[in-house]
């Protein structure tokens, strides 16, 4: 178990080195980051297996006892979002051999990836918060440099607001993180969690709202969302694909990490504005991407909606409602990733994102229209799609809570995220074709179009699957939500020792 809680860095890790040492062979960098994103996929599920079946695992790098050294901690939260980082991988390596120029795979586009995931793996099993920065920093060189890998102008005005708010987010988190230090002595979570339980202090709901401000720019939630629609069009459709699908919900991830471990003491206060902030991201989210006319940005706007809906279970705090953030936590990855990439080959065949340029995609590829109709309705919440069930967990947990505001406006969120998705259908797939100029582009070869459609399709079924096999899934959702809301268990695997705490 001790080596599986590694193998999600390492192997990234000597993917980016491998692909460096062979720097001249484009198509052995391309095998290798295949392979490499589908052993970490690999991994990872091993790796949620042993959690389910043996508990909590934890390991000490160096075999310094916690909370003194580094700590690796996986809880089937944590395995969870490893899977689904390195299916996202998986299938973005694999589209990535159709779409990705030879001028940036020369310019280390494959090691960069690799080390992308490398920093998402590293935030997911960390177990200490100064680690989580240094995770958060490899993320954001590696996104930085692949934002801008190419150079184009759009790509760097992008870029520039990307890494702004991103900076500034991790200068309020290193802020926080000294801070905390100084008045605990520790950046261990499992201790941070035993001493902020034990003994808070005046400065503990000023901390709390630093990291809800950190983190909060890293998940793009209200007011703070706006570098993300202006950034993630600019990339090319395999880098927004794998942003759209894992960065923010880094910071999601860590939201629910810290406001459950750490400061989950004043629910009344933390977890009520966490609540209004859920729903305000939803509407100004929905609201911009009914606003959009060009699909890139329609779908980065959805990505902010979408994280309202993530949050609204961390904001409820019980245990249905965060079954439910981390249902849809999952759902939404696959979907959203699923989304953009087919934005990508609808631009491969009509040579643009913009909407009044775009139709007939239906009569020249009716499966690749079919394969948009699953990601697109699953993220408006038809049954018996995947986020038909997710948005039904977080509405029945907004229910039982009697808090029937948050309801009503994710329902009519729902509905205006249906807007927008036939809005795309109406405009790309179901007019005639546009005779507006657009881009020229090469045809395409076969393996070239298979390698776009493959991770399509196979996104699509498990979109699919995730409906009809909603029971276990979300079994397995509630589990995990059960240990973040009893933290005993992370507390012994990562200290050794069984402790009173308190549970939510």
């Amino acid at each position: 178990m001790k080596t599986l809680l590694v193998l999600p860095i390492l192997i990234p890790l000597g993917t980016a080195v491998a692909c460096l040492l062979i720097r001249k062979s484009l198509r052995t960098q391309r095998a290798l980051a295949v392979a490499g994103s589908g052993a970490l996929f690999v991994a990872g599920l091993a790796l949620l297996a042993g959690v389910w079946r043996g508990g909590i695992a934890a390991v000490q790098i160096g075999q310094w006892p916690a909370p003194f050294g580094i700590t690796l901690v996986s809880d089937l939260f944590s395995a969870i979002m490893v899977v689904l980082a390195g299916l996202v991988g998986f299938a973005v390596a694999v589209y990535s051999l159709g779409t990705m120029d030879h001028a940036r795979e020369r310019f280390g586009y494959h090691p960069l990836f690799s080390i992308l995931l490398m920093g998402v793996c590293g935030a997911f099993l960390t177990g200490d918060l100064f680690n989580l920065y240094v995770w958060f920093e490899v993320m954001l060189i590696a996104s930085f440099v692949l934002l801008v890998l190419g150079g184009e102008r759009e790509q760097i005005e992008g870029a520039i607001k990307y890494v702004t708010l991103n900076l500034l987010s991790s200068a309020l988190f290193l802020a926080a993180v000294g801070l905390l230090y100084g008045t605990t002595g520790t950046l261990n979570m499992a201790d941070l969690s035993l001493q902020l339980s034990q003994q808070s202090t005046d400065l503990t709901p000023a901390l709390a709202m630093l990291f809800l401000l950190a983190f909060g720019i890293k998940a793009a939630i209200f007011p703070l969302f706006f570098w993300l629609p202006a950034s993630y069009h600019t990339a090319p459709v395999a880098v927004s694909a794998v942003f759209a699908g894992l960065l923010t919900k880094v910071g999601v991830y860590s939201l629910i990490r810290v406001f459950t471990l750490l400061f989950a003491q004043d629910p009344g206060f933390t977890h009520k504005l966490i609540l209004v902030l859920s729903g305000l991201t939803m509407l100004t989210g929905v609201l911009g991407a009914v606003a959009q006319s060009e699909f890139r940005r329609i779908l980065s706007f959805h990505i902010v909606s979408q994280i309202g809906f993530m949050i609204l279970g961390l904001g409820l705090l019980t245990p249905l409602a965060l079954a439910g953030s981390i249902f849809y936590i999952a759902h939404h990855i696959i979907v959203k990733t699923n989304l953009f990439l087919v934005s990508g080959a609808v631009h491969r065949l009509r040579g643009s994102y913009e909407l009044k340029k775009l139709g007939g995609v239906y009569r020249a590829s009716p499966w690749l229209a079919a394969l948009f109709l699953v990601p697109a309705m699953s993220l408006a919440g038809l049954p018996p799609l995947s986020g038909f069930f997710a948005k039904l967990s977080l509405v029945m947990a907004g229910l039982n809570a009697a808090q029937h505001l948050i309801v009503a406006v994710a329902l009519l969120v729902g509905i205006l995220t249906l807007f927008s998705m036939t809005k795309i259908w109406a405009e790309v797939f179901w007019k005639p074709a546009s005779q507006s100029p657009v881009e020229s582009r090469p045809p395409l070869r076969p393996p070239q179009w298979m390698s776009m459609v493959a991770p399509i399709a196979v996104l699509a079924v498990i979109t699919v699957a995730i409906g009809l096999l909603a029971e276990p899934i979300f079994l397995l959702a509630a589990r995990a939500a059960e240990q973040l809301l009893h933290p005993a268990e992370y507390i012994e695997a990562v200290l050794g020792k069984t402790s009173c705490v308190p549970s939510y």
